[in-house]
C-alpha cells in the first residue's frame, strides 16, 4: 500500500495530520506493507509583509479576520494537538521559508531517514521555535539523526534537490491539490485535512480490501 502525503513545515494541520496518520497506522493490521511517500507543498507564508508579526496577526491579515478570531483558531489547534500528544507552541512559532527543509528531506530519503527528519523538524518548528532558514542549525539537526551530508552540497548547488521539490508541487497542481495536508492512498482514496485517526484507519482498511 502506498500513501502519498503533501505537506509543509509551517502548516500546523500537517503536523496534526502526520501524527494522526501515525496513530492510525499503529492500529492498521497491514502496517508493514505501507510505503509512505512525502511530497513537498510550500505555503510560502514568509514575506516582507509578515516580518515582525506573530502568527496570530499573520493569519488575521491573510484570512481577513480579527486578531482575536485568529488567536482562537490557533488555540483550538493547540488543543487538538494536545489530544494526540503534541505540544504546539504558537508563541514560539517562526514563519519562515521552508525550501531548504524540504530539500533536506528529499536528500535524507535517499538514506531512509526522511520520516525521522520530518518529525524532528515538525517538533522543532512547533515546540521549540526552530528557524527553518538557519542552515547551520538544520544541517546539525539532520546530521544528529545519522544522515551523511557529504553529497548534499553538490546536489543542492546543481539544483537536483530543488527540482525534486518543484516536481512535487507541479504534481499537486496537476491533481488539483490546493490545501494541505493532502493524502492519496494507492492512487484511489483521498483524505484532505487532519482527519481523526479512526477516519484515516477506516480509509486504510477500505483501500486495502478494495
Amino acid at each position: 500500500m502506498r500513501i502519498e502525503l503533501w505537506f509543509d513545515f509551517v502548516c500546523p494541520y500537517c503536523y496534526l495530520g502526520e501524527r494522526k496518520l501515525e496513530l492510525a497506522l499503529e492500529k492498521f493490521e497491514h502496517r508493514d506493507e505501507v510505503e509512505l511517500i512525502f511530497k513537498s507543498f510550500e505555503l510560502n507564508m514568509a514575506s516582507d509583509s509578515t516580518k515582525g508579526k506573530d502568527i496570530n496577526q499573520i493569519i488575521a491579515d491573510k484570512y481577513h479576520v480579527s486578531y482575536a478570531q485568529a488567536k482562537a483558531n490557533n488555540d483550538s489547534i493547540t488543543e487538538a494537538g494536545r489530544q494526540v500528544g503534541l505540544n504546539i507552541r504558537f508563541d514560539l512559532f517562526q514563519v519562515e521559508r521552508t525550501r531548504l527543509a524540504h530539500e533536506l528531506v528529499h536528500y535524507a530519503a535517499g538514506q531512509g531517514k526522511n520520516l525521522e527528519l520530518i518529525r524532528r523538524l515538525f517538533e522543532g518548528v512547533f515546540t521549540q521555535g526552530l528557524h527553518l532558514e538557519d542552515k547551520e542549525v538544520l544541517f546539525q539537526l539532520t546530521k544528529d539523526l545519522g544522515v551523511d551530508l557529504t553529497h548534499f552540497q553538490s546536489q543542492y548547488e546543481n539544483g537536483t534537490l530543488s527540482s525534486q521539490v518543484q516536481r512535487d508541487e507541479e504534481e499537486a497542481v496537476r491533481l488539483g491539490i490546493n490545501s494541505i495536508p493532502h493524502f492519496i492512498i494507492d492512487g484511489k482514496y483521498v483524505i484532505s485535512g487532519a482527519q481523526s485517526p479512526d477516519y484515516i484507519l477506516n480509509a486504510l482498511n477500505k483501500a486495502y480490501h478494495k
